[in-house]
């Protein structure tokens, strides 16, 4: 592993893992075409700079995200495969035309739905299990129970969860040790900081922050001209949206000044925020290609002193962001928002 990464723990019953992960769903699904091989080579390229976690779900393109997982170990250095951790959602039940029909929780489904992950990554154990929304059909209680039992039988090895409430985290929690929770985090999506965020602590629970770019809206690269792809989710997206895209990218515009001041992107200060909210939480980058990892792994060397953190909170303040972070169809799944 490079020694160049850091490390962090992911809570106080889970794995020491590299500062940053590498979420993997943009290279399969939901943001439009992306380029297989060029994937591969970003996946080698974040094993190489010492990136370990690889975050991943087995319904981002229907298994397509798992098995490209796959193929990248295989075709990887045997030293850096070893490094690897995968983080796998599951739950999403999708349909043949990509839409999707509710979450599963049941035992059963847990169990099977690891089976076919194990299968598809060529993996005899998953490293952090996690259903991505909670059924609400099914008591939270025997989902991480049925996990639980996974890991006593040597398929998994710590149970996680996914945008989940401070009173649904406690529950879990109760069950077996979390090593994680899964949820959105950035400087304009800063709902854990109220509750479910110093429960997750009052508890040892660790965070891994996806969507620290807001799918790319703050990363400074996104222009309000872009033309997104049928396939791409942000089409849909209550913050891309007209009026909403205007005013939070003029909050991006506020937030590259004081990048420029420091001499690093505007994507590198949104991360290294992220990094400054505590050792307890990892940021998932979504690179798809290597030079946005390159740009990434740079947040690292970032520092921001008292001064820095006023400037940004000043130029994007909590709450400042136009539109909610997802159509109001998929809220009302949010167990993290009720």
């Amino acid at each position: 592993m490079s020694t160049s990464t850091p490390t962090r723990p992911l809570g106080t019953t889970g794995p020491r893992v590299s500062a940053l992960g590498l979420g993997c769903m943009g290279m399969s699904a939901l943001y439009g075409e992306a380029d297989r091989a060029e994937s591969i080579a970003t996946i080698h390229a974040a094993l190489d700079a010492g990136i370990t976690l690889l975050d991943t779900g087995d319904f981002y393109g229907m298994g397509h995200n798992e098995l490209l997982i796959n193929e990248a170990l295989r075709t990887a250095p045997a030293a850096l495969r070893e490094t690897a951790l995968t983080s796998v959602k599951f739950g999403a039940l999708r349909d043949p035309d990509g839409g999707w029909s509710g979450y599963d929780g049941r035992p059963a489904a847990v169990k099977n739905f690891a089976a076919y992950s194990l299968q598809r990554l060529g993996t005899d154990h998953i490293d952090i299990y996690r259903i991505a929304r909670v059924d609400p059909g099914v008591p939270v209680e025997e989902t991480v129970g049925a996990i639980a039992e996974l890991i006593e039988a040597g398929h998994v090895r710590h149970v996680g969860m996914s945008e989940v409430g401070a009173d649904t985290l406690r529950r879990a929690a109760s069950v077996a040790p979390v090593s994680d929770l899964q949820i959105e985090y950035s400087l304009i999506s800063r709902g854990i900081e109220d509750e479910i965020l110093p429960t997750a602590r009052e508890l040892g629970i660790g965070v891994t922050a996806y969507g620290v770019l807001s799918r790319g809206l703050i990363s400074g690269h996104f222009t309000s001209d872009r033309q997104l792809a049928a396939n791409d989710f942000r089409g849909m997206s209550p913050r891309f949206q007209g009026e909403n895209l205007r005013h939070n990218l003029d909050l991006v515009e506020q937030l590259r000044k004081i990048a420029e001041q420091k001499g690093v992107s505007v994507a590198q200060i949104a991360i290294a925020w992220v990094l400054a909210r505590g050792e307890d939480i990892v940021p998932l980058v979504g690179a798809r290609r290597r030079d946005r990892l390159d740009e990434a792994l740079g947040a690292l060397d970032v520092t921001l002193d008292a001064a820095d953190l006023d400037a940004i909170e000043r130029a994007v303040p909590a709450g400042a962001a136009a539109g909610a972070r997802y159509p109001e169809a998929q809220m009302a799944h949010l167990d993290s928002e009720h």
